[in-house]
Formats: C-alpha cells, structure tokens, sequence
C-alpha cells in the first residue's frame, strides 16, 4: 500500500519552518503516544506514522532528499521501529558501495577484501518520552521499558555456545566484503556468507540460531538534565539495537515531549504568563501574589495599568542546556470587566462615570476618537 505524504501526515505545508514542523509533531506525539492510548492499535499506529514523518522532515538533508524524491529516496533502507521507539539505521551502509566504486577507480586499490572494512554496528533506537514543565525545567530521572534486539544471555552474543566453533569467514577471509571487478569497474560488496560480520558460526546457538541477538525486554533508568525542551533527546551509549556476533550495539535516543502546562508557556529560556486583575486594582494599583516555578512571589501592579502590560522576572524563567544564563518569567496583565453587578454597584459605576474627564483619565480613548474625527473630516 502506498504510504501517505509526510506532509500531510503532520498537517502542514510542504514549505512549513522547523518549528511548525516540530509543533505539528508535538500534538500528534502527545494526542497518540502508547502510554496514552494502551491497547489501542490504531493510535499506535497513528503514532509510528507520524514519528516517520518527523523523523525525515526534521533533518534538513532528508526533507530535501523527500522533497526532490518523496518516498523514493528512503526505499530499501528500512522501516520504523515498534513499542514507543523507532530504528534508526545506518546510512553509511546505503552510500557505502558507491562509495566503493569511485574509491577504486581512483585509488588503485586491488585484491579481494582489499582496504579497511567499514565499521558495523546495530540500528540506533528512538524513545519518546514525554515530561511535564517542571520535570524538564527542574531535570530528572525516569525509566524507560521497550522490547529490541540484544545480546543472546545463552551464547553471549556470539552466536555459539562453545567460541571454538566462531571461525573466520572463508570467503571475505574477515573482511566483511569482497571484491567484485569486471573491466574498468570494481565494486566492494556485503559478503554473502558472513552478511559482512567477517566470522561464521559452525555450531549455532539452539536460541538464536547463530545470529547471536533475540528480543529482550528491557528497563533503564535514563537520567534527564536540567532545562532540556521539546525535540531535545538524550543518548544512551550502547543501548540501542544488538547487531548480532561481533557487531557493536547501536545508540538508543530518548526524545523529550514537554507537555502543555495549564499555567506557563515557554519561550526558550523564558517563561509567560497571563494575571488577571480587576479593573480597580489596575486603576489603583494593587501588590498581587503570582505563581513561579521556584515558588510564590509578589508581583506589584502600578495605578494606571493598561491591559496588555508586560512585567519582567528577572531569572524565575528557565537554564537551558546549552546556556549560562536562566530567562526571565514575563507577566502579561489583563484587566477584567466587572460582571453580575448589584443595583448599587451599577449606581457608583455611573457616579463614577459622570465624574471622569475622558480626556485625562483616558488618553487612549481620547486620541482614538480624535482620530476618528480628523479621519472623516
């Protein structure tokens, strides 16, 4: 079945920026992780589909690979992975007998299994996690659970039972690759007697069949750093998926989803707000107590205050990872029309009405209606 357009798996433009990518990412992330919809195939799969559609439109040389190409350009290089986390892959691999080829010819080099071979190692994983404000901005440590490829416990990873039996390739004679020449061309190809491992197993483990991994559940600990925001991800050395005898293990990627927070939004190291305040006390002036992250502090509103005003923080924002320097918590004020009124309290708003001089208790109103006035005129 023909896979659907990334772009529309996301909901965006095909000319949308990073960051309406990411944000389009975020909301299907967090509307269809696993961990919120247990049991439920169609939201896991909704969640595989659009992590795929973020992976390549995320990476500058992917989108345009994507955008040159759409799915014609990844063919052959693997699926996403399942449970909360997706295969990386590695994309030397796809590029390497290319590579080969214009090596060769310009090189001289010669004979079978002829250079270095090119490091393999098993495909990097991806976790999405997903943290509250405050886990994020503050830092902490979760565990993750998934089911990948790892070392075989009964043949520690080698593929047999007694090591004896692991001898060198005959074929490749270690290399992972042999030589394949005709004419002008010469080409290194994945050995197909060892599938470039450079060793074959005489006697297979009874449990992995010689491949020296089997899926296993696993439980880590993963340690999240102070300040980290959405699209940030954490690497765990080794952790990824085994790649069989003799093959190192590839990463695992822990990204991070922040959640939405029903009180801040962060901007960077920034943090924003909204304080409602009556329209007397922006009228008079009044010290307000105000949420922070780091606790409650008081917040002085002047008389006269306007709708819209912003009040900085200093330093009750965040400390990004990257940086020195902690933001700012901005408080934007919004005044407040009084409702459900007493009969008395409509009388002293009209006293009070009668007694105003527009034009020096409202300067704004003033000159909006000056203009109007020049407008027509």
């Amino acid at each position: 079945m023909a896979k659907r357009d990334y772009y529309e798996i996301l909901g965006v433009a095909k000319g949308s920026s990073e960051d309406e990518i990411k944000k389009a990412y975020r909301k299907l992330a967090m509307k269809y992780h696993p961990d919120r919809n247990p049991d439920d195939s169609t939201a896991e799969a909704k969640f595989k589909e659009a992590s795929e559609a973020y992976e390549i439109l995320s990476d500058a040389e992917k989108r345009s690979a994507y955008d040159r190409m759409g799915h014609a350009a990844f063919d052959g290089m693997g699926g996403m992975g399942g449970g909360g986390f997706q295969g990386g892959g590695n994309f030397q691999d796809m590029f390497g007998q290319f590579g080969d080829i214009f090596g060769d010819i310009f090189s001289g080099r010669g004979g079978q299994g002829g250079g270095q071979q090119r490091q393999r190692r098993g495909a990097d994983l991806r976790y999405v996690m997903e943290l509250s404000l405050e886990e994020a901005v503050k830092g902490v440590k979760k565990n993750v659970t998934f089911t990948a490829p790892a070392a075989c416990t009964t043949c520690d990873g080698k593929g047999a039972k007694n090591p004896n039996d692991v001898q060198t390739c005959g074929m490749c004679k270690g290399a992972g690759q042999v030589r394949m020449q005709q004419g002008f061309f010469a080409v290194n190809q994945t050995c197909p007697t060892c599938h470039g491992r450079g060793k074959t197993v005489k006697n297979p483990c009874n449990v992995c069949h010689g491949s020296g991994v089997k899926d296993k559940s696993r439980t880590l600990e993963v340690s999240i750093p102070a300040g980290v925001d959405n699209g940030d991800r954490v690497r765990l050395t080794g952790e990824g998926e085994a790649g069989g005898a003799g093959v190192q293990p590839g990463d695992l990627y822990v990204e991070i989803v922040v959640r939405e927070h029903n009180m801040f939004q962060r901007d960077g190291a920034d943090l924003y707000m909204e304080v409602p305040i009556s329209f007397t006390d922006a009228a008079l002036g009044k010290e307000v107590e105000i949420p922070t992250l780091d606790g409650r502090v008081n917040l002085k509103i002047p008389e006269g205050t306007q709708t819209g005003r912003l009040f900085r923080l200093r330093g009750k924002g965040v400390k990004p990872i990257r940086t020195s320097m902690t933001g700012d918590l901005l408080c934007r004020v919004t005044v407040e029309t009084p409702v459900n009124l007493t009969s008395h309290q409509k009388d002293l708003l009209r006293e009070l009405q009668g007694s105003m001089d527009n034009g020096a208790q409202s300067p704004n109103k003033k000159s909006f209606f000056d203009k109007i006035t020049e407008f027509f005129s």
